[in-house]
């Protein structure tokens, strides 16, 4: 039986071997631990200045939303004013619309009379008498022209105005005043033109004829109410100063009829 020879024993290290052996033993992985804490917070870093700008963005874009909002409001309330002014003013052209074929009506119920009996003595129907030639002689009348065509054309007009076929209205009154200007019925006839004009929204046409009948007719008894209905459209047109001047200069020219007593009223009213 062979006997196991003995292990030589390890030398002995001395001192600063021995921590040169530590040092390259245990430094890697100290190391290695360094540079992953260093990764880590680059990445914690970069994440972070991210996130700062994500919520940067964010906030800017929810900044503008709220302008936006805000803008949308005021917007929104301004829209709604003009709405509401809008609304007053149609309802006041209406109103005065209304007023105004109300007085319509009362004034055509007041004239249908006057129409008919615009000639008593065409109405009558008589033929004009036999007028003498140059010789002495006596000679044939002619047959005398429709005594009442000149109220019917009148009349007829009239009723296209009541029909609300204003342009025709319109078109049949200023030919009237053309073919019939010393008739007594052209004040009349002007007068309606006026209003056939202001019906149909035109204001300034509706002026004009009206300014012509008070330098044509200025004592007629259409007169006075040509000037309230130039005082209305001018009010219509926005000039209210101007149409506060007619009111007055009706009431001072007119001061005993009828349209003088409305004025009186709307400039109280204003």
């Amino acid at each position: 039986m062979q006997r196991r020879r003995p292990t030589a024993p390890l030398p002995a290290l001395s001192p600063a071997a021995l921590c040169l052996w530590l040092a390259l033993g245990v430094a890697p992985a100290a190391h290695a631990g360094l540079f992953d804490d260093e990764e880590a917070r680059r990445q914690i870093s970069d994440l972070n200045a991210k996130t700062s700008e994500r919520l940067e963005t964010t906030s800017k874009a929810q900044f503008e939303l709220a302008n936006q909002i805000q803008a949308l409001r005021e917007e929104n309330a301004r829209l709604r004013g003009q709405v509401e002014t809008l609304t007053y003013e149609l309802e006041a052209a209406n109103k005065r619309q209304q007023d105004f074929y109300i007085d319509l009506d009362a004034r055509l119920r007041k004239l249908e009379p006057q129409a008919s009996s615009a000639d008593p003595h065409l109405a009558e129907g008589k033929p004009a008498d036999a007028a003498p030639a140059a010789d002495g002689k006596t000679t044939a009348p002619r047959p005398p022209a429709d005594p009442n065509a000149e109220a019917h054309e009148y009349e007829a007009a009239l009723n296209l105005f009541k029909g609300k076929k204003l342009k025709e209205a319109a078109s049949a009154f200023s030919g009237f005043v053309k073919a019939h200007p010393d008739s007594t019925l052209a004040p009349n006839a002007q007068y309606w033109f006026g209003n056939a004009q202001y019906a149909l929204g035109d204001c300034k046409k509706s002026i004009d004829a009206h300014n012509s009948l008070i330098a044509r007719w200025p004592q007629h008894a259409k007169a006075s109410d040509a000037l309230l209905n130039i005082a209305s459209c001018q009010q219509e047109l926005g000039d209210a100063k101007a149409a506060k001047k007619t009111l007055e200069t009706l009431q001072s020219k007119y001061p005993d009829s009828p349209a003088a007593s409305t004025a009186k009223q709307r400039l109280k009213n204003r």
